[in-house]
């Protein structure tokens, strides 16, 4: 498990982005809810972590590509290729990513 944050330090409708190899980010809906997911836009090289996010998917800041944040799955064009998700969990009041590998991975 990898730490990101307090779970204080992330408000609803945010992310943060860690810079791993490759870089993941964190996602905190308006509910509440959290996500994790590789950062980089399939379509071209973009930090989804710089889009919107919006109900239960972020918007690429490029190209407007809107990833569920569930499944990583693009919901149409120019993004074809869906992004690998990570489990989350928070611990003592801190966020944790659960990093999958590519055989893993849940997308």
């Amino acid at each position: 498990m990898i730490p990101v944050c307090p779970l204080d330090d992330l408000p609803p409708g945010e992310s943060h982005r860690l810079d791993l190899t490759p870089p993941i980010s964190v996602f905190r809906t308006d509910d509440g809810e959290l996500y994790a997911l590789d950062d980089t836009c399939t379509h071209q090289d973009a930090s989804l972590a710089d889009g919107w996010i919006e109900e239960c998917a972020v918007e690429c800041p490029l190209h407007a590509s809107r990833f569920d944040l569930r499944t990583g799955k693009p919901d149409g064009l120019p993004a074809k290729t869906a992004v690998r998700t990570h489990p989350v969990v928070v611990v003592d009041g801190v966020i944790h990513v659960v990093l999958l590998s590519a055989t893993e991975a849940r997308s």
